[in-house]
């Protein structure tokens, strides 16, 4: 089987799309911008309406966009910022359907420039990737 609907499923163009965890455990986002000034922009929501700021603590990752070492950042909260960092232009973080609050159902991350994918995991649901239900609130 493939790890695409086995692993995870993915959002290519993923900046102010809300996404369900409804059938993900979690979802990963990773920023990239050539000059390296992403800022992320985090907000849940329930079906995609009802929106409010994400209100939890993330640890994001910062590297190289053509490949290197990730490096821990600075503890971040519903809004993250990459900074001027023209060396580290792309950045990973993590939301888990926990972090959630109670109702509340998708996340949507906003960047200001550049592109985001998103990478649904820890998938509740296995299929083959033809078979994968929606991953947007449309």
């Amino acid at each position: 089987m493939y790890g695409l609907g086995r692993v995870f499923n993915v959002i290519p163009a993923a900046s102010g799309v809300h996404i369900p965890l409804t059938n993900a455990s979690a979802v990963s986002f990773v920023t990239y911008e050539d000059d390296g000034s992403t800022i992320a922009t985090i907000k849940e929501s329930i079906d995609g309406a009802s929106e409010q700021a994400l209100d939890v603590t993330n640890y994001p990752f910062k590297a190289p966009g053509i490949g290197g070492t990730w490096t821990a950042m600075a503890e971040q909260d519903d809004t993250l910022d990459l900074g001027d960092d023209t060396t580290n232009d792309c950045m990973v973080f993590t939301v888990h359907a926990s972090q959630l609050t109670d109702g509340f159902n998708c996340v949507e991350v906003t960047v200001d420039g550049g592109i985001l994918i998103a990478i649904l995991h820890d998938l509740t649901v296995q299929r083959y990737p033809a078979n994968l239900a929606s991953n947007l609130v449309v």
